[in-house]
């Protein structure tokens, strides 16, 4: 035996590609790890400095209008540092080499990010929809409306384009974590849509506006929360998506001198792929050539899955 290491059309349609997470998009593929890695932590850091400028323009808007429900607003945004420098680390820890302790590496640490950050756009969620439901129960005076107004664009722009910006960076590199990080800065927006909704609400008469459109993206944080989970948990449980195991096991089998594929495995860790397969060959071959052939499958199987990491294609003969 030789052993070789190392959709849909429609305007609905789009508007849920755009809201919701797609693990398996087609985007231009990164090979090297390194690199990948790279275009994470800028993704990271641009996305942070967005924030802090939102959120810095928020501010100036609290001092002119002096409004506590602002502050409130602009001291959430500050907050999501607390997801985003963990990010950070966790693409940092995942570029360390292997060890005899972790010898697949650290790459998991960008996945129990991703779980932290669910976790923190839950409670946002679950803030959210107890503040509304309590203002449905108790009217609030509205003061300020043009600042108020002014600040919920301003946080809901900001906070958009950082999580256009970081949901397209982790579907390019495939990073779960990433997307996770643009979907809790969406929420962040979401929650500013509301300060916007309950102005126009007061200016239309409806007093409780901004309480039942803040109890409406409350809900609506959720299901972005559960559809960016499902991702997030499939990885930490070595799921892959549909049609990568097809895949891997279509460009093993045309490769000339395979006999049968007989078993693929494939997971994520991190935003990279790695996994064994085990490919027949004629039982007449020498080591040397049956070695020849599984570098070809290597090869074929990165032309294929262009997150592939690293893939062991272990050599059996083929029954006569």
């Amino acid at each position: 035996m030789a052993e070789h290491h190392d959709h849909h059309h429609g305007l609905t349609a789009r508007i849920r590609h755009i809201v919701l997470p797609h693990s398996h998009d087609a985007a231009p593929g990164i090979r090297d790890a390194a690199e990948s890695s790279g275009v994470g932590i800028r993704a990271a850091w641009i996305g942070l400095a967005g924030m802090m400028a939102t959120a810095a323009a928020q501010l100036v808007i609290v001092a002119m209008s002096g409004s506590t429900a602002l502050m409130a607003d602009t001291v959430h945004n500050l907050g999501h540092a607390a997801t985003t420098i963990p990010l950070v680390v966790a693409f940092r820890i995942g570029r360390r080499p292997s060890t005899r302790r972790y010898p697949y590496g650290l790459r998991r640490a960008e996945d129990l990010v991703g779980l932290f950050i669910g976790l923190v756009i839950a409670a946002s969620a679950v803030w959210i929809i107890v503040d509304a439901l309590d203002a449905l129960v108790h009217p609030r005076q509205i003061t300020n409306l043009g600042w108020v107004f002014a600040a919920g664009v301003v946080g809901f722009l900001g906070n958009e384009v950082v999580a256009a910006y970081r949901i397209r960076a982790g579907r390019r590199i495939h990073s779960a974590a990433l997307i996770a990080e643009g979907q809790h800065a969406r929420a962040d927006g979401l929650s500013s849509v509301a300060v916007v909704g309950g102005v126009i609400g007061v200016w239309s008469g409806i007093a409780r506006a901004d309480a039942v459109v803040g109890l409406l993206i409350g809900l609506m944080i959720l299901v972005v929360l559960v559809a960016t989970m499902r991702t997030v948990v499939r990885r930490l449980m070595d799921g892959v998506e549909d049609g990568v195991i097809d895949e891997l096991t279509t460009a093993a089998s045309t490769v000339p001198g395979i006999a049968g594929v007989d078993r693929v495995r494939a997971r994520w860790t991190g935003h990279r792929i790695e996994g064994d397969l085990v490919v027949r060959v004629a039982p007449d071959l020498s080591v040397g050539e049956a070695h020849a052939v599984a570098d070809d499958v290597e090869r074929s199987l990165r032309l294929a899955v262009p997150h592939l990491e690293t893939m062991v294609v272990h050599v059996h003969p083929a029954a006569t």
